[in-house]
């Protein structure tokens, strides 16, 4: 059954990269790689949306006023953001760590936004399987919640977000520094107790 699950994450990343060549599926339309399902996800329902609409607005803003000139993906876990992508020079950089940090309820902004060109389609796609390859392992270790996890590829560097315990910590970047692709491992989590764990999978999130 868990070769079968690994096939299907590769396989459906795969179709979104034939798919993103027209701009029509979100999950790689704004360059970064993210893998991770709701339906067992550790923020509240309420969470969930209010990040959905942080990420909309910080992409607007950063759209808006500097268009074409910076690649930007804008990920919200818990009202924390993580700003990634490419701009062409350290103000740039700055300037979109500024536009996020005006958006309300926010509390904190993990700038990772790289002073470089603006990656390719292949790069793009290369970081689109690598992202396969960690949710395939991810679902191969029996001691993680494989879906609990919000990581971000982008240019062979992975990020994970999420609320997460110290020991899911350790081993979620030993299961993800071994997959064919990755670079870099960083770290951008919520730390919780292992009490904390235990009462957030006891019953889902209201």
């Amino acid at each position: 059954m868990k070769s079968m699950l690994r096939y299907v994450s590769i396989g459906l990343l795969l179709v979104a990269t034939v798919l993103s060549t027209s701009a029509c599926f979100p999950l790689f339309a704004g360059g970064a790689v993210m893998t991770g399902l709701v339906a067992v996800d550790r923020r509240t329902s309420g969470a969930m949306l209010e990040d959905q609409s942080i990420e909309l607005k910080i992409s607007g803003r950063i759209r808006e006023a500097l268009g074409e000139k910076v690649h930007i993906n804008v990920t919200s876990y818990n009202r924390k953001v993580l700003l990634t992508g490419e701009a062409p020079d350290q103000q740039d950089k700055e300037r979109v760590a500024e536009i996020a940090k005006l958006t309300d309820n926010l509390t904190s902004v993990w700038n990772e936004v790289g002073v470089t060109a603006i990656t390719t389609l292949t790069e793009r796609t290369n970081d689109l399987v690598t992202a396969g390859r960690i949710k395939a392992d991810l679902i191969d270790a029996k001691d993680l919640f494989s879906n609990a996890y919000k990581v971000v590829v982008e240019r062979g560097t992975v990020y994970v977000m999420g609320r997460i315990t110290a020991r899911e910590s350790k081993r979620v970047a030993s299961v993800i520094s071994g997959v064919t692709g990755v670079k870099k491992v960083v770290l951008v989590h919520e730390t919780i107790t292992e009490e904390e764990l235990a009462n957030l999978t006891a019953k889902p999130a209201n």
